[in-house]
């Protein structure tokens, strides 16, 4: 009976999240159907379970010990049960936030990825550039990044959207001076820092590559106008054309927005943004 709960409590888990919406802060939206295969597995092996229980309640036999693979003791299958069950207790009772700039100024950020690990030794969060090298091998990766190129090289005005935002954020920072000179338009979060008595803007958008596990957040340098006065966490819209500037924290020349149109936005319902495979 307790296998059928914890199987059911699954099935309900993956359900709540995706009705709720939560589950948008997990997982990147594209592997959805993930989600609804793990349901489907759930549901049938909970069935499989009920069926088991109530063919043995009906022979008046009881689940033995043995059926545990080795868990004789009752402190051994206590453990095992509460570790089955501890995901859905977090899942369902632990409170989702939407990130925001308190989570940069508290870990700072580096250049290309932070070596700081986000709990997975394998993982790493990552700021500013989206790496996607990590998941493939040399020639592989340049043939994808070839590939996307090929999209959006010839264009003079690039609309980034929250379909493409990190895909395009990964070639302007492989291929910078591809883009320079080039107009662009895109909304984020103002993140403003201070470094070496200067100010520095950025337009920020929290990104999920696969999972929260390589969750970072992403985007670009902006030089707005003189006039315009910004906070952090104010979301806007912005529009420009693409330049190389020095970046005194990191010593080096990143790609910044020369802004000559900026416009004050709400915050979009789903903050993230995800990559597309």
């Amino acid at each position: 009976m307790i296998r059928f709960l914890i199987l059911s409590g699954y099935f309900e888990l993956m359900m709540y999240l995706q009705v709720s919406g939560r589950l948008d802060q997990y997982i990147n939206v594209h592997y959805r159907y993930l989600i609804f295969l793990t349901m489907f597995l759930s549901l049938i092996l909970a069935l499989v379970q009920l069926k088991i229980w109530t063919e043995g309640e009906k022979h008046g036999e009881k689940m033995h010990a043995g059926h545990d693979h080795g868990m004789t003791r009752p402190y051994q299958r206590g453990i095992a049960y509460l570790l089955l069950i501890l995901p859905i207790i977090i899942g369902t009772l632990f409170p989702t936030i939407s990130l925001d700039t308190t989570i940069v100024e508290a870990k700072g950020f580096s250049f290309p990825v932070s070596k700081e690990s986000v709990g997975d030794p394998e993982m790493n969060t990552q700021y500013l550039k989206p790496d996607t090298s990590i998941y493939y091998n040399k020639s592989d990766y340049n043939d994808q990044m070839t590939k996307l190129m090929k999209k959006y090289e010839t264009d003079q005005k690039l609309e980034v959207t929250d379909e493409n935002y990190l895909e395009m954020m990964e070639l302007i920072y492989n291929y910078p001076n591809t883009f320079v000179g080039k107009k662009i338009s895109f909304n984020g979060f103002v993140y403003e820092t201070n470094a070496h008595n200067q100010k520095y803007d950025f337009l920020f958008r929290f990104g999920i590559i696969h999972c929260v596990a390589d969750s970072g957040v992403f985007g670009l340098m902006t030089n707005l106008p003189a006039d315009t006065s910004v906070k952090n966490n104010q979301w806007l819209h912005i529009e420009g054309t693409i330049t190389l500037d020095y970046f005194e924290p990191f010593r080096r020349q990143i790609p910044s927005v020369a802004v000559d149109h900026v416009q004050t936005i709400n915050s979009p319902k789903n903050q993230y943004v995800y990559r597309a495979f």
